[in-house]
């Protein structure tokens, strides 16, 4: 069974932050997982969260992630939790220095860039460490995605005739 096959059986396709790969170049991903309440897991299972504006902060040796917005969920009651509070993210102890020894030294990034169910029961989220780019790398990505699109069109509109 492919991948592809068991994320259909689950039901659940992820949360993907499209902005990111826009806004950062991803240089490499950690799987971690994060604490939430009983609530938040309702409300991701049926997928009103947005990371969008997400990050991770380390803080004493533990790391958060910020802005992560969870919609509160619809049949909570008294006991639902807030939309944006920092959320723990649960790594080892040597991944954390790992990844703070980065940030330190070469001014990258942690940015969440998917957030999905692991065997359709534990909340997983993928940090990846990021660069952030610049207006021009950004404006020769758009350049680059048109060439392709480009090339694509004209590919297509060629297969058209030639059948």
């Amino acid at each position: 069974m492919t991948n592809k096959d068991k994320k259909e059986e689950s039901g659940h396709s992820p949360l993907v932050n499209k902005k990111a790969r826009f806004n950062f170049e991803l240089i490499s991903f950690i799987e971690a997982g994060i604490v939430l309440s009983g609530s938040e897991v309702k409300s991701l299972r049926e997928k009103k969260g947005n990371l969008t504006d997400a990050f991770a902060k380390i803080k004493n040796g533990e790391v958060f992630l910020e802005n992560f917005s969870i919609t509160p969920y619809k049949n909570g009651g008294y006991t639902n939790h807030p939309e944006i509070r920092p959320r723990k993210l649960l790594l080892h102890k040597r991944e954390i220095e790992k990844l703070d020894r980065q940030v330190k030294e070469k001014g990258l990034v942690l940015v969440a860039t998917k957030v999905y169910f692991k065997n359709n029961l534990r909340v997983k989220v993928e940090v990846a460490i990021a660069k952030p780019k610049k207006i021009h790398d950004k404006r020769d990505d758009m350049q680059k995605k048109d060439a392709q699109q480009e090339i694509a069109r004209a590919l297509k509109s060629s297969n058209r005739y030639d059948s």
